[in-house]
């Protein structure tokens, strides 16, 4: 039986602004991997992206970012906040997976800290933005099962419009991604709520060479 999700209407606002892609916290500056993958022509066309996805979406998100955000959300103390932070970053399998989750989470900060969020004290280092995004949805009060539909929606569509500018793809392709993707998103929930925090972090061997040989592209679009 599907669970029924609350909100009021403020936190609803409060989530869309957290999951819009305009959110300046440089989302779609990050391919993760997928720009060598296309490079190389391991993925070339709209059904390998989708496939791509889906397995990094399952095995990756739903086994690492989703629960952390889980647990972040939960906490209450500054060395809770700290712990999970260094989990977080320590979960990331290659430098450039590291400074996905530090870039947006230093840019998250900036966006706190100019709405007047005062972020604690142990976030204001390397912070993650997956820790990070957890703290203003808890500052905002929006339901846990909520916030990780946006962070899950926003990490879609990021990567969806990455791959609409290398594969390339038309943007009623791209739709038609999303609109085939989307329904892995409950999926993904249902795996995180059975990852405790002794299971967090997964190694997809293919992902971290991609990411790994993307640092060093001769020729690239996205950051590394």
């Amino acid at each position: 039986m599907a669970s029924t999700i609350t909100t009021t209407d403020h936190a609803l606002l409060r989530l869309l602004q957290l999951s819009s892609v305009s959110l300046p916290v440089g989302g779609y500056a990050f391919s993760q991997g997928l720009e060598y993958a296309i490079d190389t022509g391991w993925v070339s066309k709209a059904d390998q992206i989708a496939d791509w996805l889906e397995l990094q979406l399952l095995h990756s998100v739903a086994r690492t970012d989703l629960p952390l955000l889980r647990l972040a959300m939960q906490a209450d103390t500054e060395q809770r906040w700290q712990t999970l932070n260094d989990l977080s970053l320590a979960c990331r399998e290659t430098r450039e997976l590291r400074l996905t989750d530090s870039a947006m989470g230093a840019a998250l900060r900036r966006v706190l800290k100019n709405l007047g969020i005062e972020v604690p004290e142990t976030l204001r280092k390397e912070v993650s933005f997956i820790v990070l995004f957890a703290f203003a949805a808890r500052y905002w009060q929006i339901n846990g099962e909520l916030a990780a539909l946006g962070l899950g929606w926003s990490w879609l569509e990021n990567q969806v419009a990455a791959a609409t500018k290398l594969v390339p793809l038309g943007q009623t392709q791209a739709q038609q991604l999303l609109n085939d993707l989307q329904p892995l998103l409950p999926q993904a929930f249902e795996i995180a709520k059975g990852v405790d925090e002794e299971a967090i972090g997964v190694g997809l061997p293919t992902l971290a060479i991609a990411s790994s040989r993307h640092e060093i592209q001769y020729s690239r679009l996205f950051r590394s």
